[in-house]
Parts: structure tokens; sequence; C-alpha cells
């Protein structure tokens, strides 16, 4: 399996929060690798998923049938590696990309062109990154952001509605937050329904099944504080999740926390009025 590291210096956080995503996405594109909290602030930012043409019908429909973890944003038509919010190349421009054979991940790149096909259909989801800008200005710390580390995401004991033969848990992202802002944090992300929205669980991690919030499966541990409330998003590592469940033939993903930087405003994504 190949293991992705930073093959030159990147920008400090104040630098990379400036970034527009054509200089973002060049970045990448030369081999940089990082977690992109905080990069090109006010500029949305999505999960990836391709999957081949005979199996894109079923993932859009298990899209569809899990809204929260799962928002779409944009589809691809087969082979396409550009998208309407995403002028770049979806093979090259992330930072970092899994690749899955029969449910197995068997390499993580930093570009996906050796093993790109050409009947392959990417699905931009809604990330949850999209509206940390939203919760720092209202006064809500991030902690990830804080450390500079990927947020913590768990797999959860609550099953997705399956469609076809693709079937597997919510995962979910965590954020500490204190117990007298909980309120403004889920009045805050509810206003972007399409980048997860509210949050699915506040409180105690065993009613989702998670047993150890300093194991998380995927991204870093942050620490949960005297007077800290530990809050649940909806994920968009879930589809990765159901792929590992359900093993299709040939799938690839971003790597999570290492997301695609898109042409999209955060702001496009917040409901009017609000």
């Amino acid at each position: 399996m190949n293991t992705t590291s930073p093959t030159f210096p990147g920008p400090t956080p104040d630098e990379a929060a400036r970034l527009t995503p054509p200089q973002a996405r060049a970045l990448f594109r030369r081999g940089h690798v990082s977690q992109t909290s905080g990069w090109s602030a006010g500029w949305t930012q999505a999960n990836l998923i391709a999957l081949p043409r005979d199996r894109a019908y079923e993932f859009l429909l298990f899209a569809q049938r899990n809204p929260l973890p799962c928002p779409v944003l944009d589809v691809t038509e087969p082979g396409e590696v550009a998208a309407s919010i995403f002028d770049g190349d979806l093979r090259t421009d992330l930072p970092a990309y899994r690749i899955y054979e029969n449910g197995r991940q068997v390499a993580e790149v930093t570009d996906v062109v050796a093993h790109w096909r050409d009947d392959m259909v990417c699905f931009l989801l809604g990330c949850s990154f999209t509206f940390e800008s939203a919760l720092l200005a209202a006064g809500v710390p991030v902690r990830h952001i804080e450390n500079g580390t990927n947020v913590p995401m768990y797999r959860t004991s609550r099953p997705c509605r399956p469609a076809g033969g693709l079937a597997g848990p919510l995962v979910v992202t965590m954020r500490p937050i204190p117990a007298e802002l909980v309120a403004t944090a889920v009045g805050v992300t509810a206003r972007y329904p399409a980048v997860h929205g509210a949050p699915v669980h506040v409180g105690d991690p065993a009613e989702l099944g998670i047993a150890d919030l300093d194991r998380p499966d995927f991204g870093d541990p942050v620490e949960v504080r005297t007077g800290e409330v530990p809050v649940f998003w909806a994920c968009g590592v879930t589809p990765q999740a159901a792929v590992m469940r359900s093993r299709p033939p040939f799938a690839i993903g971003h790597a999570p926390g290492h997301m695609a930087i898109t042409d999209a405003r955060d702001h496009d994504y917040k409901l009017a009025g609000l």
C-alpha cells in the first residue's frame, strides 16, 4: 500500500486560509499532502467518491436515501475529470486519495491517474468543513483547527438505509463544544443542510455505539475539556464505510479530511434569510 506524505513545506495555517481554490489545487497537484480544514476560507469543500458507471445509480440511490451523510453537490458524466463546481482535475487536485478493490483499501496516493477508468462517475458531497468558518464567526471554537489536526471521525452503530448492494454504517465527525454554546452550534450548522446541517447527536457517544473518543476510525483525536460536550455531525466518509462493508469491485475516495476544494462559496449553501 502506498502511503502519502508531504514532499515539500506547505503554507502556514493563515496562508492556507487565504489561498484561492486554484492556488490550493495547484499545491496538491504538485504533491503537497495536508488535511484541508481551514484551507481557502469561504470556499466550499467536498467529499469525493468515484465508482464505475455500472455502480453509479446504486450510489445515487444510496445518497438519496441517506441525505444527511451524503448530500450530493455535483455529479460528473462518466469519465469526466472536472465538475461544474470544480474547475480542476479530480484525479490530481485533491491532497490524497484512497483506492478500494473489493472493499479493501489497496493504496493511498496523491493522484489517481494510474488507477483511473474511463467509465468512472464522480460524486462531490457536502462537507462539514464548509460551516466551520460560520462556527468560528459565531464564537464557537473548533478544536481540530486550533490544533492544526484532522477532524475525528467515527463509525457508528446506526445503519444507513441500503440501496441495492450498497449498505453500511453512518459515520460522524465530532467537535467538542462548550455546553453554553451547543445551542449556538446547532443553530449555525442547521443553516447549512446541503453540507450535513445540524448535528445528529449531542452528548454521550455510547448512544452512537462509539466506545472511545480517543480512538477515532478516521482522522485525529481531540481533547474534550471540562465543561464541553461532544457534538456529532453526519460525515461524508459514510460512502467509504459503505464501500468497505459492501465490497464493490472498485472505488476511489478522498483520504478522510483531505477534501476537494471547490469553486463554490460557503454562502451558496446557506439557507436564505438566516
